[in-house]
């Protein structure tokens, strides 16, 4: 049970640093560890301390719970390929969220009322 959750937590550490821009090295040297120890940290190896998770909370400009966000859902998906959680792990979907958020907040609002209108209609909290 508790490597689920650990495993939980690298992915959310993965792409908040992938979503920054950042290096496993970066990440790394800005709070005190090798790019090894934020490998095992990614992929569920190794347990993140509550004061390690608080530096890489701080590192990547995230409250705490970031980490946590969907955690349940997550847990109840054992065994099943979640399909957000894939779609987020592709490098042309980490891309275009990053191309949109260097936008101001204007056009930010016109692309997605373009990508709403293009979908057909509301688009669905996953």
């Amino acid at each position: 049970m508790g490597n689920d959750i650990d495993v939980h937590l690298g992915k959310r550490l993965r792409r908040r640093r992938r979503l920054l821009g950042l290096t496993q090295q970066q990440l790394a040297e800005t709070v005190g560890v090798r790019f090894q120890q934020i490998q095992k940290y990614e992929c569920g190896a190794n347990r993140i301390s509550a004061a390690r998770l608080w530096q890489l909370a701080e590192a990547l400009e995230v409250p705490v719970g970031y980490f946590y966000d969907g955690l349940s859902t997550a847990r109840r998906e054992i065994g099943e390929a979640a399909e957000s959680g894939e779609m987020f792990a592709r490098k042309e979907t980490l891309d275009l969220v990053r191309a949109y958020y260097l936008l101001g907040e204007r056009p930010r609002r016109r692309l997605l009322d373009l990508a709403k209108s293009l979908h057909g209609g509301e688009l669905v909290d996953a």
